[in-house]
Formats: structure tokens, sequence, C-alpha cells
């Protein structure tokens, strides 16, 4: 009976030293007998003992890694499947062991560097395949793992430059912008320079804009214009970018409201926002429907314009503005005024008079038209005598000039043709149309 005790007990002391026993799964690891080293892990890993320690799974995670890498295993749907094991083992130790101790261990640093390159290595090939989300998934791990080995130690870099690169563009290209400027930041901060790196700070100066995050807008800028000078990108300032980051006019509009209101000295802001809302009312292609809120619209951009030449009272392209767009609707209202008169001499008998409806809506027009260039007139005017006063005018300001010159001759010529039983405006008119026609015929492109 005795015999048979001790034999029990012998038995269950080498059981117990084999269940915690991890040197021959290490062994054979060192020795990159991958696939001998797995199965003896994975007897291990079926007995409680063996688990209740870190340093099973740092084990399993190392050996589990090297096996994906195996030149036999590395492009099999095996490989994937060992890396998922050994990055669940590695979680498990880093959960069983805070401190990672056995990190130290030159082996068991293998775990890390093993799932490191093999999520690398799969992840560029989806990358080449442009298979967006998945390379994502497996970069954003790779920079976890680079940053965990460089804060180890176990990588002598300051940073996993490569790494970073592909996951800011996997990141950016399966739509995950804020994950793609996270990683794209950490790069920029370093000032990095050369051929394919202007691309990330052009990333961060459109992000943080779009964030309304102006102070970082303000410095992936800086940075970008003083790593690359000859770049016209980092010259765009924020109303710029408020209007070219997106293509609704309703969302321009938006955007450019929010400039006015951080920015309410932006002479620039104001001018681009009657810019856009005069090419909208005044477009150059025939057939082009004026938006419902016209009126509204027009209000807006006047007040735009207006605002804009209080800020900069030397500059004339706001008077321009104003004036050209209500001679475009003069000239509209002009149209109509013509054709309602064909249309009244076709429908009145000769030797008898137009209907008193007829004349009224005749009269009517013609007082929208007189007013239309009356409102034209004093931006015309303004517009004129800031030309007047430049030193030297280039040919775009001659031709501003002289186009301002002959419409106020017009609107003077009108004026005066409405004035004839008024002896004082009819003279007054007469001299400011020679005058205006005086200066047009002056102005030699």
């Amino acid at each position: 009976m005795k015999k048979f005790l001790l034999l029990v007990t012998a038995f269950a002391f080498a059981f117990l030293s084999q269940a915690q026993n991890y040197d021959a799964a290490k062994n054979l690891l060192i020795l990159q007998q991958y696939r001998k080293a797995k199965e003896e892990v994975d007897k291990g890993m079926s007995n409680a003992k063996y688990t209740s320690k870190p340093e099973a799974y740092i084990l399993k995670a190392s050996i589990y890694g090297g096996l994906a890498l195996d030149k036999t295993v590395s492009t099999t749907p095996e490989a994937e499947q060992l890396i998922s094991e050994a990055e669940k083992a590695f979680s498990k130790y880093r959960e069983m062991d805070p401190s990672l101790a056995l990190m130290k261990d030159a082996v068991y640093q293998n775990a890390p560097v093993n799932i490191y390159s093999s999520l690398y290595s799969s992840g560029y090939k989806d990358y080449e395949k442009k298979s967006w989300q998945s390379s994502y998934d497996k970069f954003k791990k790779v920079v976890d793992y680079a940053d965990l080995m460089i804060k180890e130690k176990i990588l002598s870099v300051p940073i996993d430059t490569n790494g970073l690169i592909l996951a800011g563009i996997t990141a950016e290209s399966s739509d995950h912008k804020d994950d793609a400027a996270k990683y794209y930041s950490r790069l920029a901060d370093l000032k990095l320079s050369g051929e394919g790196y202007e691309s990330l700070y052009r990333f961060l100066v459109n992000y943080y804009f779009s964030k309304n995050d102006i102070a970082s807008f303000e410095k992936y800028k800086a940075m970008g214009k003083e790593l690359y000078p000859k770049s016209e990108y980092f010259d765009y300032d924020k109303v710029d970018f408020a209007v070219g980051l997106v293509d609704d006019f309703n969302k321009k509009l938006s955007a450019l409201d929010q400039m006015i209101a951080s920015d309410p000295t932006s002479y620039k802001a104001y001018e681009v926002l009657g810019e856009l809302i005069y090419d909208t009312l005044n477009p150059r292609k025939e057939g082009v429907p004026i938006p419902a809120n016209a009126d509204e619209l027009e209000k807006k951009m006047i007040t735009a314009f207006t605002k804009a030449s209080e800020l900069k009272p030397e500059s004339e392209l706001p008077y321009l503005y104003m004036a050209d767009h209500y001679i475009n609707k003069s000239n509209k209202i002009n149209d109509a005024r013509a054709a309602f008169v064909e249309e009244m001499k076709k429908r009145t008998k000769p030797g008898t008079a137009a209907s008193k409806e007829d004349i009224a809506k005749r009269d009517a027009l013609d007082e929208q038209y007189g007013n239309s260039l009356e409102l034209a007139r004093v931006p015309y005017e303004k517009a004129a005598e800031l030309l007047s006063k430049k030193a030297t005018l280039s040919n775009r300001d001659k031709q501003q000039y002289k186009k301002a010159a002959g419409y106020l001759s017009d609107i003077y010529g009108f004026k005066k043709g409405k004035s004839k039983s008024k002896p004082a405006d009819l003279a007054k008119y007469t001299a400011e149309e020679k005058k205006w026609n005086d200066l047009y015929e002056s102005i030699k492109n």
C-alpha cells in the first residue's frame, strides 16, 4: 500500500512539474522549431496550472507569432488565425503582468516583434489591393505594437515612421479622418519633409479647418509653408478654405457666415461672400435659374459689399460689383419693357389710344428701369472716383474705369430724356452725360 501511495505521489509531482515547466516549448522557440513548439505549448495550455502564470501567454504569443511568419505558413489562411490567437495571448499576458517584466527576456521580446511583423506584412498586402478597411484594422495595431516596443526599448527608434504613414493613409482612405489626423500629426510634429510628405500637411490643414480648430489650422499651414515654400497651397487663407472645402452654394454661404462671425473685420470674407452671391444672381450661362430667394440674397450681397467697402475704402471692387449687378438687373427690366411695348402695339388698333392698364404697366416698367439705373449710378461714381486717384492704372483698371464711365454716360442720358419738362435738371443731366462720355473717349486701353 505504501509503495502504491509513493507511486501516485511521484506521478502527481511529475505532472505538476510538467504543467508549470515552460522550458521545453521555450527551447523549441529558440531553435525556431515553431510547429513543435506550438504542439508543446498547446498541450500545456490545456492545463489550469500551466495557464496560471503570465509566462504561458507570452510564450504562446511568441510561438504563434513566429509560426505565422514561417515561410511555409505566412501566405496561407492559417497565418491570420495564428496572429489572431497570438494577439489574444499577448493581451492576456499584459493583463496578468502589467509590469511587463518578462519582456526583458530576449526570447519573449519576440512576441510583440513577431505580431508586429505579421500584421505589417498582411496589412501591406491589403494596402496594395486597396482593401482600405482591412489594411487600416491591421496598421492601427502595428502602430500600437511599435509604440509599446519603443517604450520598452525593444526598438531603438524614436518613432515608427513607416507604420504611422501607412496607418494614416489607410485611416484616411477608409474614412477614419479623426484617426488619420492623429497619425499624421505625430509625423508632422517631427517636421518630416521631402517628397511624399507634403500631402500629410495638406490633410492636416484641411482637417483642422473643417473642425474649426483655427489654431491647429494655422500651425500646420505655417509648417507646410516653412517646409514647402514653393507650394501655393499653404498661401491660401481661412476664407479660401471656407469656400473651397464645400461644393454646395448654401454650405459655402454658411461657412462664410461662420468666418465673418469669428472675424467681423475680414475684408476678404465679406468680399468673397458678395462675389459668391453675385455669381449666383448673375450666372454667366444662359438658362441657369435664379434662386427663389433672390431678393433676400440681393440684400445679403449688398450688405456684404457695403461692409467690405467700409473695411477697405480704397478698393473699387465692391462698388463695381454692386453697380454691375444693378446694370444687369436694369437690362432684364429693359428687355421686359421692350417686349411689353411691342405686345402693346400689336393689340392697340391704329389711331386709338392704348388701354389705361397697358399704359400703367409700361410706366411701372419704366420706373423700375430708372430705379435700377439709379442704384447703379452711385457705386459706379464711387468706383470712378477711386480709379481716378490711382497714380497708375493697369489694363484691368482702365477697362473697369472705361466701363464705369460708359454706363454713367448712359444713365445720365436716360435721366436727361426723362427731364425735358424741367430745364434745370435737363441742363444738369446733359452736362453729366457729356462729362462721362468725354471721359469714356479719353481712356485708352
